[in-house]
């Protein structure tokens, strides 16, 4: 009874606006994610695949960092095949529907995917930071900071 008649505008600023849900099992998990940076939370009539991809998986990335303690760091882990991990060092994408992972595998190695976002499946992991005495490689919020300031 309390709906409000949306002119065609608002319907679809809203439509257009970025909508995340998440359900735990147990109810005080603070794992989710809780907030859209203002940057995000902006409408946009044409935004690419890669690009929507890539600003989504910075906003996980970045909150997977916030739990982990200071001798961890993200890496993420390939599904299928003997892969093995990547230690994210950095990420981007080429419009319309590629995404990138600049890293390094478990030995140390660089590594680098490119995926097309149709194929898209990232495990976030982590694993211990390389150097002990230096401190844990944040990159979801430096990766967070380049969207904010686009």
């Amino acid at each position: 009874m309390g709906d409000k008649i949306k002119t065609t505008a608002e319907a679809a600023e809203a439509a257009a606006l970025p909508r995340q849900h998440e359900v735990h099992a147990d109810p005080e998990t603070t794992v989710g994610l809780t907030t859209v940076p203002a940057a995000l939370n902006k409408p946009v009539e044409h935004k690419s695949p890669a690009r929507w991809a890539y600003e989504r998986l910075i906003l996980y990335i970045k909150n997977f960092e916030e739990q982990l303690d200071s001798d961890h760091e993200v890496a993420m882990g390939f599904t299928g095949g003997d892969a093995g991990v990547l230690r994210i060092d950095g990420m981007g994408y080429f419009d319309p529907d590629i995404i990138t992972f600049y890293g390094s595998d478990g030995p140390g190695g660089k590594t680098q995917l490119v995926q097309h976002v149709s194929q898209l499946n990232v495990m976030l992991r982590a694993l211990p930071k390389p150097q002990k005495d230096q401190p844990a490689n944040r990159i979801g919020f430096k990766l967070v900071s380049d969207i904010e300031s686009d």
